[in-house]
């Protein structure tokens, strides 16, 4: 965080946005860029402040009901937009995350299920471990009968480079309680039903 004068105005860099700042630098000085050009001048600030914010996970609270009318149907929300990094080559990949669950005692706020999705995509991910992080985190901490979680996201280390793939979406998916043993197929038909 900044360091503040009492006015608010900031003064300097903390010590860990210096540093991230100098390693931006040291890297594209590595790569062969010249710091001096005036398009490159802020550049390390920019990136350095674009990596913490796609890294940093705010904290998470979930706000949940209680089930009186022992509503037991599918809940779904579709099309929640995300963005991770890889952590394989610190490209972005984005795209759409499907997430729905079977209620058991509590229902969910539904905007906390896009928060949980925007949750746990800061960092660095791998879309398998990101469905799983999904699913098991509601899974346990709203109790409900299954979960269902499908993603769908553009990998941009497989379409700008390497393979060259720029319509590739990868798909994966972690199904929970009855969504996992019989449930699967509604979840799924679900998704397919647009308005």
């Amino acid at each position: 965080m900044s360091l503040l004068q009492e006015t608010g105005e900031r003064i300097t860099a903390s010590l860990p946005d210096r540093r991230s700042e100098n390693a931006v630098a040291e890297l594209l000085l590595a790569l062969g860029q010249d710091l001096d050009d005036p398009n490159l001048v802020e550049t390390p600030r920019r990136v350095a402040a674009s990596y913490r914010e796609l890294l940093r996970r705010e904290a998470l609270t979930m706000t949940t009901f209680p089930n009186e009318e022992g509503y037991d149907e599918l809940v779904l929300v579709r099309d929640i937009p995300f963005t991770s990094l890889c952590a394989h080559h610190l490209l972005p990949f984005r795209g759409v995350a499907h997430v729905g669950y079977l209620p058991g005692a509590r229902l969910l706020g539904l905007s906390k299920l896009a928060r949980v999705v925007d949750h746990f995509a800061h960092g660095l991910q791998l879309q398998e471990r990101l469905t799983v992080e999904i699913a098991d985190y509601l899974d346990a901490e709203l109790m409900p009968n299954g979960v269902g979680v499908v993603l769908e996201a553009e990998h941009l280390c497989m379409s700008i480079r390497g393979a060259l793939a720029p319509t590739a979406r990868t798909r994966t998916s972690r199904f929970t309680g009855a969504l996992a043993s019989h449930g699967r197929d509604h979840f799924l038909t679900a998704l397919r039903d647009r308005d």
